[in-house]
């Protein structure tokens, strides 16, 4: 039997009955990255080899490449009718919580070591540089966790984001993520999409510091709308930092102030890992806009827009992270029930791999632009092209130009009227007029038509006012 197989727990078609998730089991393998830290320690204690303390790089930019192309692709989706009882099933976000205080235990106890190096019976400078890179990556898969839990609905879980973002002071992303990237993904807006014949290294200060501004903004613009300056408590991303400013500024208080350059380094490491894996998932990929004048917009999130993979060891270490068409489609939906669409482009191997070609310019480039070529048939100017080798690609693909005046149907109806409650026909999230939304800046009686028109779902982040459909607020559920 394939792997594909003996994982997909499959039944005949038309029937759930028995389903099991052979992958189970499985999704522990993600808590195997958190603990690299003391592995890595360990078995520096038990040889010696200073090259243990690099457990982290070595790990993922090696073993795990190599055992996505000997473990193979898992194409396997969950029935449809078990998707609702799969999500609340609570072993899965067990795993996920757990990846927290084992990350932190590491984290903490690496520092101590950087500080007193003779416990372990004293480390050069370059055992304590692969010490905070090893500590960087751990940080930086933890960026993913931070992900999942960011995304979902109970505040408990957005909290937890928030403290596995603090290690490697990217904060922001928790806002910029949800409100930001998934609203403009895949269009020349999104600092966190790639362009065509953009290096990693052009991408990188881009994203880094267009996210960070981009975090700002929305904030501010959602404090606006209550009339409020930004500075407050409240501000998602000021209580972002400050989890940061609290943890750094115990750390130095604690073990002294020659461990802030690990700080800093381990940090860098950790959001640059989270930052070329953006690279990767939307290299080349654009919206195209659908109607006229005012209406004008992009087209809503396809699976056609994202970069996917089934590498199966990859995708447990990231919590189906590679399934990101449906991620994109349905930001809310748990990692367990993330789904495979034929119609998503698929990279050549899984993620791990993928960074090893990112740091590579000229083989990325030789790699990935001709599929994305291929994805548009043949026609590069429907692609996100960088704009200072927009000429060039279109010369080399002997590409035609799209008339500027192209438009394309908006299939949207659109809310015009006035409602007393409106629903996001994506995640559920419903707008009750009477209730309003505080957080987001609309007091309690606050009108439909006074909800600005570019205002998107706040828990999705996928579905326009425009498309909200009107409720009965008498039953509606939020």
């Amino acid at each position: 039997m394939s792997l594909e197989h003996s994982l997909s727990g499959t039944v005949p078609a038309g029937s759930t009955d028995g389903w099991t998730d052979r992958k189970r089991h499985l999704w522990l393998i993600g808590l195997v990255v958190p603990s690299l830290a003391f592995a890595g320690v360990g078995l520096h204690q038990l040889t010696g080899w200073g090259a243990w303390l690099w457990l982290g790089p070595i790990v993922i930019l090696g073993v795990v490449p190599a055992i996505d192309l000997v473990a193979g692709l898992d194409r396997s989706n969950p029935p449809d009718d078990v998707i609702e009882a799969l999500e609340q099933d609570r072993y899965y976000r067990w795993i996920t919580y757990l990846f927290l205080p084992i990350q932190y235990a590491g984290f903490i106890g690496a520092f101590y070591l950087l500080a007193h190096p003779g416990v372990v019976g004293g480390l050069s400078t370059l055992d304590k540089v692969g010490l905070a890179i090893s500590i960087g990556c751990i940080g930086g898969i933890g960026i993913n966790t931070a992900h999942e839990l960011g995304h979902k609905k109970e505040s408990n879980e957005r909290w937890l984001s928030k403290i596995a973002l603090a290690q490697v002071a990217y904060g922001h992303f928790y806002i910029e993520h949800n409100r930001g990237h998934h609203v403009r993904v895949a269009t020349p807006e999104d600092p966190a999409s790639s362009r065509l014949g953009e290096s990693f290294y052009a991408f990188w200060p881009r994203t880094v510091g267009g996210s960070l501004r981009s975090a700002w903004r929305l904030e501010k613009r959602r404090y606006a709308r209550r009339k409020q300056h930004s500075f407050r408590p409240g501000n998602d991303v000021l209580n972002a930092w400050l989890m940061t400013a609290v943890l750094w500024g115990g750390l130095v208080a604690w073990l002294g102030v020659g461990v802030a350059p690990y700080l800093l380094l381990q940090a860098v490491v950790g959001f640059s890992l989270l930052e070329v894996v953006n690279y990767m998932e939307h290299y080349g990929m654009l919206r195209q806009k659908v109607g006229v004048g005012e209406r004008r917009r992009y087209e809503r999130v396809l699976p056609s827009h994202s970069w996917n993979s089934n590498n199966i060891a990859t995708n447990v270490l990231l919590y189906h992270l590679q399934r990101h068409s449906d991620h994109h489609a349905n930001p809310t939906r748990r990692y367990q029930a993330l789904r495979d669409f034929e119609e998503s482009p698929v990279l050549p191997t899984g993620y791990a791999g993928m960074i090893v070609l990112a740091l590579v310019p000229p083989l990325w480039r030789r790699v990935m632009d001709p599929r994305v070529v291929a994805h548009f048939d043949g026609d590069v100017s429907r692609a996100n092209i960088s704009p200072r080798h927009r000429e060039r690609y279109l010369q080399r693909y002997d590409a035609r130009v799209r008339a500027a005046d192209e438009v394309r149907e908006d299939v949207t109806p659109g809310l015009v009227e006035e409602v007393l409650a409106a629903r996001c026909p994506g995640c559920s999230y419903t707008y009750e007029v009477a209730a309003g939304d505080e957080h987001e800046g609309f007091p309690a009686g606050t009108a439909w038509a006074d909800v600005p028109a570019d205002w998107c779902c706040p828990d999705c982040g996928v579905r326009d006012k425009a498309d909200f459909v009107p409720v009965d607020p008498t039953r509606a559920v939020a």
